[in-house]
């Protein structure tokens, strides 16, 4: 039983089938890939996942529990939880803040501060800002804040949706040297992304989404070497 399996999503924005029969799974330690043009329902199915819109038809499963229709706000005490494209911090409060509602359904005060201060671990800059207005912080900086807000909530799957979006290079190393290290610590993975090739760099495996449905799916070294996704996704000619 995988930690997470999609099987046969059908999701909709009005008339428009977004999301044709999605079917594909997360196995525990892995970080997974869903690479795709713009949209191709790459962010659709991260949404469906946690619940912020309902498949019409389908199921959705997590550590072997139906999570099709759960509530979003439950999600994060059941072992899931989000960085949405964007970030979405809470820009007028503190970094401090921002992580402590990252654990607001959580009841162990000790567990917390120890959590906040791997955080501040894991991110150092984070740490000499942690009174610092969220919003005045810079894009690499709110980036690091949303990832970190996410990881109190102890989850055991992290969705992680465009994390190199709007940031210059070194901060995307960053970025995606932390989502690696938080792997090799045994946080499981489930990444959209743009930049294919740096996804698929750091992905055990890959999944192509081209309007709404996967047209291939292999482990991430494999992905990389087919033509097709060398022409149309890595720049390749």
């Amino acid at each position: 039983m995988a930690l997470l399996e999609v099987e046969n999503i059908h999701a909709y924005y009005g008339n428009i089938h977004a999301l044709k029969g999605l079917t594909f799974h997360v196995e525990q330690g892995e970080i997974v890939t869903l690479i795709g043009s713009n949209g191709a329902g790459k962010t659709t199915t991260l949404r469906t996942i946690t619940s912020l819109m309902h498949p019409r038809d389908g199921k959705i499963t997590f550590e072997g529990n139906d999570i099709t229709y759960t509530p979003a706000n439950k999600l994060p005490s059941q072992g899931v939880a989000m960085v949405p494209e964007g970030r979405g911090i809470f820009s007028k409060l503190t970094v401090e803040e921002n992580l402590e509602l990252g654990a607001y359904y959580r009841n162990d005060p000790d567990g917390i501060r120890q959590d906040m201060s791997n955080s501040f671990d894991l991110f150092p800059r984070l740490k000499e800002r942690r009174t610092q207005v969220a919003g005045t912080l810079s894009g690499g900086e709110q980036q690091m804040l949303a990832i970190a807000r996410a990881l109190m909530a102890k989850p055991r799957l992290l969705l992680l949706d465009e994390p190199s979006m709007g940031l210059a290079p070194v901060l995307v190393d960053t970025v995606f040297d932390t989502i690696e290290r938080i792997n090799t610590e045994g946080m499981t993975v489930l990444l959209v992304e743009q930049n294919a090739l740096l996804a698929l760099e750091i992905a055990d495996r890959g999944y192509v989404l081209q309007t709404g449905e996967i047209v291939l799916a292999d482990d991430a070294a494999t992905l990389k070497k087919n033509p097709e996704v060398q022409k149309k996704y890595l720049g390749v000619d």
